[in-house]
């Protein structure tokens, strides 16, 4: 590759990551305030939590059918598509808001559609990616993804509680909406490089289930990469219970205040880690970096279980979510060069399906699991007091810091196991390069 044509194609890429952050911005800024407004008419956490779950849950399940659509289609106008329709159903939100007919049931659909609109959008800016970047700044391109994730996780809440004062949520959603038009407009303005498509792999499209099939049978072919996915599956599911269970772990024993103060900790570790990545690219090999801050990660959450100190939350919630740009970086560095690009939008569909389909399953446990069976043990009177009770304490909240303990220790060895496996120790060397 020359050096004009990988600056001019690294050019584009820019302007729509630019695009897509400004449109995550935009959305940061629209589920808060939409979640604020339904916690505020329902005074419901079960409500509050449905949000996150159809955020979700759609998207995972349409995502095998979305990756085979998005490796079919020209993946510039599938993410104009989909950023298209996500500007729809808000759109529709703000129609419904402004002749007084706004139910909660409207927020679910339109979340739920919005879910599958991001699949879509997601796949493909994912597969476009490896298409755009040359492969030795994969790395810091996947950082630049993240830290625009980042980004809007730091600057989105803080907007909207301002904005929420200032322009309601009406207000907010026209912003949105506007966001949504530029990362349109950036999209249009550039055009993507075609995907490369192996010989015979015409007769191979004639079948939309089977190329569904592909991305799962190209998964369960690579035993290495499976073992990455259900070691993400695993972390994922508890990162799910620390996304549910946090807020009421903190506020056991410290006000609002500083549940936002521990939040805003998180958003910086991880806009800095982003940036860390951006610039430096990462460890050789990747996997080494990889296993290393997923530990780190795993210790952090422990950490939450074993003290109530704000201090110590701060410290463990900033590592933490400074190790999570760089894991799913790295993660989808080392995939998109051991994927052929004309069929990464399928791959990666599987790859998402197995490594977050455990996420609804940990919002859906979570609270029976923390009201009905820890937190009873770890009541003052609790059948865990006089011995577990000892070490970390007694009271609201430490059932809590239980569940967190009991579900990082197996995760803990799994990933221990996982990196002592030399098939997944040497994947990148092992696993010959398809860019």
């Amino acid at each position: 590759m020359t050096k004009s044509l990988a600056f001019r194609q690294m050019r584009v890429f820019l302007l729509v990551w630019f695009g897509q952050l400004i449109s995550l911005i935009g959305s940061g800024l629209t589920t808060f305030a939409l979640g604020v407004w339904v916690y505020q008419r329902t005074g419901s956490v079960t409500q509050f939590s449905l949000i996150l779950l159809f955020a979700l849950l759609p998207s995972i399940l349409i995502s095998p059918i979305a990756g085979a659509m998005v490796d079919r289609w020209n993946r510039r106008w599938c993410m104009i598509l989909s950023d298209s329709g996500a500007g729809l159903t808000t759109v529709a939100i703000a129609l419904l808001l402004a002749i007084g007919s706004l139910q909660i049931w409207h927020i679910y659909l339109a979340v739920s559609l919005n879910s599958i609109c991001k699949a879509f959008q997601l796949l493909a800016y994912t597969a476009s990616t490896a298409l755009l970047v040359p492969k030795e700044h994969l790395p810091r391109a996947t950082g630049m993804v993240q830290s625009a994730q980042a980004c809007a996780l730091l600057i989105s809440p803080l907007l909207a509680g301002v904005l929420l004062g200032m322009v309601q949520l009406q207000g907010i959603i026209l912003i949105d909406f506007t966001t949504f038009l530029f990362a349109v407009t950036t999209v249009l303005l550039v055009r993507f490089p075609d995907a490369k498509t192996a010989a015979g792999s015409e007769d191979e499209k004639s079948s939309l289930w089977r190329e569904v099939l592909e991305g799962w049978t190209y998964i369960a072919v690579r035993a290495r990469m499976l073992i990455l996915l259900i070691l993400f599956a695993l972390n994922n599911f508890v990162l799910g219970l620390v996304e549910v269970l946090l807020t009421p772990l903190v506020l056991s024993f410290a006000s609002v205040t500083v549940l936002g103060t521990i939040q805003s900790i998180g958003g910086a570790g991880m806009m800095l880690g982003s940036l860390a990545m951006s610039i430096w690219g990462g460890p050789r090999p990747l996997i080494r970096g990889i296993f290393t801050f997923v530990l780190l990660a795993n210790l952090c959450i422990l950490a939450f279980g074993l003290r109530t100190s704000f201090a110590l939350f701060a410290v463990a919630n900033f590592i933490y979510f400074f190790s999570l740009p760089l894991v799913d970086g790295w993660f989808d560095a080392i995939f998109m060069r051991k994927v052929r690009p004309d069929i990464q939008g399928r791959v990666f569909a599987t790859i998402n399906t197995i490594a977050y389909s455990s996420i609804p399953v940990a919002y859906i446990v979570a609270g029976p699991l923390a009201e009905r069976i820890f937190e009873p043990l770890m009541a003052t009177d609790g059948l865990l007091a006089g011995s577990v009770g000892q070490i970390i304490g007694v009271g609201p909240g430490r059932g809590i810091g239980l569940l967190f303990i009991t579900m990082e220790i197996p995760v803990i060895l799994a990933t221990i196991a996982a990196y002592r496996y030399p098939r997944v120790r040497f994947v990148e060397d092992e696993l010959p390069d398809e860019i």
